[in-house]
Parts: C-alpha cells; sequence; structure tokens
C-alpha cells in the first residue's frame, strides 16, 4: 500500500487555499474559514450518512446551562450515547462544522450523538472548554442509563481524553473513547524544541498538509493553558496516571504533525493496562474525519472509526488491544 500523500486530499487543500475566507489571519476569520470548507467538503458526499431526527437543547448541568445538539439514529431514543465534542483548536469549529461528523458517528453506531457546544477562546480561555465538556458529560452520565462515551476530533479528541480521566476519577464509567488525530501534550506550546523532538511528526509535517506546527502555536497561545501547557486537562499524555482510564480507539495520520502524540497516548493508556485500538491511515492528513466525500481513503477511515466506537458501546464486542 502506497504512504504517499493522499493526492485527492492535495487537491482539496489547494482548492481551499483558494477559498475566499482563507485570506483572514483573524480568529473571526478563522471561524468563517473552518465553516465555508466544512460546507464544502459536506456537499461532496455522495451518499451522506442521514439521521431520523436531530434538535437543538440545552443541557441543565450542575455548573451551568450548555447549548448540545441531540442526533437521533432511528425513532426509537437509541440506548447507547456518545457525547461529543468538535475540533477546531479550541478557537474556531462549532456544532456547525461537525453536524456531518456527528451524523455519521449516530447513523454508523446507532447511538444517540450529542454534540456539545462548548465555550471557546480567546473569549473563554482554558478551562472553559473543558469545564464545559465535562459538565455536559456528568450530565447526561446522570440522565441516561445506557451505555455512554466520549469523543471528538483534534482539540475534540484532547478534550474527549481529559474528560475521560475526570470520569475515572469521579467513578463515573465510560464505555469507551474515541480520539480522532487528538491533541495530547500541548506543554511547551509546540514551541519548546525540547518537548517538539519527542514528536518527530511535528517536524516531519509540519506544514503543507492542512494542519500546521505554527497553527498549532496560535491555537494554544490563544487558548492559554496554565504554565507550560502540561495540566492533563489539556495534555492527557502528561496525566500522572492513565491506568482505569475508559478503553480507548485512537486514529492518527500519517501526514499530520499531531501523529506521534497520538500515538504516544495510545502507548501509554496500553502500558497503564487501558484496552486500546490504534489505527494510523498512513496517506492521510490532519482533517480526514471530514473528508469522505473528498478521498475513498478518508472515507473508509472515517466508517471505521465509526464501526470502533460501535465495537466500544457493545461490550460483548470489544477487542482487548
Amino acid at each position: 500500500m502506497s504512504t504517499g500523500f493522499d493526492p485527492d486530499i492535495a487537491e482539496w487543500l489547494r482548492r481551499r487555499a483558494e477559498d475566499p475566507t482563507a485570506a483572514d489571519a483573524s480568529v473571526e476569520g478563522a471561524r468563517r474559514h473552518s465553516l465555508a470548507v466544512n460546507e464544502r467538503s459536506l456537499a461532496l458526499l455522495p451518499d451522506p450518512p442521514v439521521p431520523f431526527a436531530e434538535h437543538a437543547t440545552v443541557l441543565e448541568t450542575a455548573s451551568g446551562p450548555v447549548p448540545a445538539l441531540v442526533v437521533e439514529p432511528g425513532p426509537r431514543p437509541a440506548e447507547a450515547a456518545v457525547a461529543f465534542f468538535h475540533g477546531g483548536g479550541w478557537i474556531a469549529g462549532d456544532l456547525r462544522t461537525h453536524r456531518q461528523h456527528m451524523r455519521r458517528l449516530a447513523v454508523g453506531t446507532g447511538a444517540a450523538v450529542i454534540g456539545v457546544d462548548y465555550r471557546l477562546a480567546p473569549e473563554h480561555p482554558f478551562p472553559a472548554a473543558f469545564d464545559d465538556c465535562l459538565a455536559a458529560t456528568l450530565h447526561l452520565a446522570a440522565a441516561r442509563t445506557g451505555p455512554l462515551a466520549v469523543a471528538g476530533d483534534s482539540a475534540g479528541g484532547q478534550l474527549a481524553a481529559s474528560v475521560a480521566l475526570a470520569c475515572r476519577d469521579r467513578g463515573v464509567e465510560l464505555a469507551g473513547q474515541l480520539l480522532v488525530v487528538p491533541v495530547t501534550d500541548a506543554t511547551g506550546g509546540y514551541a519548546d524544541p525540547d518537548v517538539n523532538a519527542l514528536y518527530p511528526s511535528r517536524a516531519e509535517r509540519a506544514d503543507g498538509h492542512g494542519l500546521t506546527l505554527a497553527g498549532m502555536r496560535w491555537f494554544t497561545e490563544l487558548y492559554r493553558p496554565p504554565g507550560r501547557g502540561d495540566d492533563w486537562r489539556v495534555s492527557p499524555l502528561r496525566a500522572a496516571d492513565l491506568a482505569g482510564a475508559a478503553p480507548a480507539a485512537i486514529h492518527t495520520a500519517g501526514f499530520d504533525p499531531l501523529r506521534d502524540e497520538g500515538g504516544a497516548y495510545a502507548a501509554a493508556l496500553a502500558a497503564a493496562g487501558v484496552p486500546v485500538v490504534h489505527r494510523e491511515w498512513p496517506t492521510l492528513n490532519h482533517g480526514f474525519f471530514g473528508l469522505g466525500g473528498v478521498s475513498a481513503t478518508a472515507d473508509r477511515a472515517a466508517r471505521q472509526a465509526a464501526a470502533d466506537l460501535s465495537t466500544l458501546l457493545t461490550p460483548a464486542r470489544r477487542v482487548a488491544g
């Protein structure tokens, strides 16, 4: 199998760079660009997953109201549920940019997917996003009786991983965690050469394939985690103990600066005795989860991610490592 960069995604990135929203380097520009390119990628899906129903709601959590979108796969309320946290570097993305991600997971798993509209930086810096995602997950765990998992991509993958650790510490059992191209170690804000050297993909894939290392520095600066950014609520790989975390499925991409920290988190979970399935897609880039209409391989990878999440939600089908 070829390990070169997927040519369909390479062409997609070229056309994406020509979108009028790409020229605005402000936070608001990043938000507009995120919405525009996600709408363009959605329009390319030949057969997009269509759930039975979806509706906006507000989760009245113990910490206050948190807006959310509920995606139901069938006419009857699903027993299993997934708390989904969107990507976007903690500053961009929302339930519009990631609606099709949630639909794919709902249809692919048969579970209700609840997308959490957490607060964004820089208006709401660390730990606002984590606090909202944890509050929403605890609310769902108390309100529902069936299996509950967490899932997310990129910064949302980090939030899912950190929320899974917080749930473990609170005695809240999760069925699993799906982490797609996750941030796992923001120590040093992606600017510390010693930390960056731990993850060769940061240098090997620093530019040219969508997400850049410079972009990760910018995102982290705006999110403003304390100190060097080694707090486990933003860097789950730096947690003192990973034992007892929910079983995990972790998907990484070969042409992603975050590839190696995602792989390191999978290895660290496994070393701590946590059941883990780690899949690396060597020809894909950081944004593959939303590019099913662009690349056949990206579509296959996204389908596999949904299948892995379905397995986590069905204990009898789990594969331990």
